[in-house]
């Protein structure tokens, strides 16, 4: 199974959809995280007050956990337009140039993957972000010229899953810096009460939570769980998602106690049973569990550790003694096992 088919992956899929109210449109709807948003919200008051753009903002963390929604939700409360962009969608100094140049006053710039812009359009960047301004270079050799256009005052907003991908200077230039950690399984499952109603689903306390502490501490995979039992409820029940129910589409969706599933499973067994517990390395890791390195280490492994099964070390990847016990493995004496 490919690692973006799961659905516990916490990136966007292609099936994915959301209602029109389903993702909220303010610091106040926003569930969770209630430092953040209560220092977005300060930020926000006072630049409004001054008439200013907001200070640059960095959003980092895990996917699925709002970074988007929160960039959104800057530009409502800001009251300003939002213009939303990814940095592979950026060949090109020109590509970024137009679309610095039509940004409006005090105006919210999103840029998705912000680790991944080109070291050029990085040095574009950095006179836009300091002095709004660009540099624009016309023609070629001896003949030359560069001409510096003024920007409005805008505030960029980015968000990446790598933050240690980001270069010092680009990092500097934010002048507010957020990480958008994992939720709390009481806060999904406010997140799951105010979906239901708004997907009209009606399911009961006890089967939310099962729901919440299945979902990886990520309110994406929380609505996708949530949708998918709804389906089973619609077909096989009578709509109504109660424990029975959610036991039942949870094991059909081949997800644990915890929200894992197979290819978790897969990644530990793999180290446990391959490489002696480990330690591994993050390459030699990806190839034998079919994966790139990249979505093992934005998809499979935060939540493993988070769940303290899964150890990092300079020398490489390494199952925890917890890791032998939640899958059933003698500690030191790995066996060959089944999770479901």
């Amino acid at each position: 199974m490919d690692g973006n088919e799961r659905i516990t992956t916490p990136e966007r899929l292609s099936q994915d959809y959301e209602e029109p109210n389903l993702r909220p449109s303010s610091l106040s709807e926003f569930i969770g995280h209630n430092d953040i948003r209560r220092q977005l919200s300060i930020y926000i008051k006072a630049a409004k007050q001054r008439n200013e753009s907001l200070d640059h903002v960095l959003l980092y963390g895990p996917p699925g956990l709002g970074k988007t929604t929160l960039a959104y939700i800057i530009s409502r409360e800001l009251g300003v337009n939002f213009k939303a962009t990814s940095a592979p969608a950026i060949e090109k100094t020109g590509d970024l140039a137009a679309i610095l140049t039509s940004l409006q006053h005090r105006d919210v710039l999103f840029i998705d993957e912000i680790h991944r812009l080109k070291p050029v359009l990085e040095e574009v960047l950095y006179p836009a972000m300091e002095d709004f301004s660009i540099d624009i270079v016309i023609g070629q050799g001896p003949g030359a010229k560069s001409i510096k256009i003024r920007l409005k005052p805008f505030t960029l907003v980015g968000a990446t899953t790598r933050a240690g991908l980001l270069s010092a200077p680009l990092r500097a230039r934010f002048g507010i810096t957020q990480r958008i950690d994992f939720y709390r399984v009481e806060d999904l499952k406010k997140i799951l009460r105010r979906s239901a109603r708004i997907l009209n689903v009606n399911v009961s306390d006890e089967a939310i939570g099962l729901i919440a502490r299945c979902s990886r501490g990520t309110p994406r995979v929380a609505n996708r769980i949530l949708k998918r039992l709804r389906d089973i409820a619609d077909v096989e029940g009578d709509g109504i998602i109660d424990r029975e129910l959610a036991e039942r589409g949870l094991r059909m969706l081949n997800l644990d106690r915890n929200g894992l599933d197979i290819m978790d499973k897969r990644l530990i067994d793999t180290i446990i049973n391959k490489y002696d517990g480990g330690p591994v390395g993050i390459e030699t890791l990806a190839v034998s569990i079919g994966e790139d390195r990249e979505t093992v280490e934005d998809v499979y492994e935060p939540y493993l550790i988070q769940l303290g099964l899964l150890k990092r070390t300079p020398r490489g990847r390494i199952a925890t003694r917890l890791a032998y016990e939640y899958f059933g493995y003698p500690p030191n004496k790995p066996i060959e096992g089944e999770l479901f």
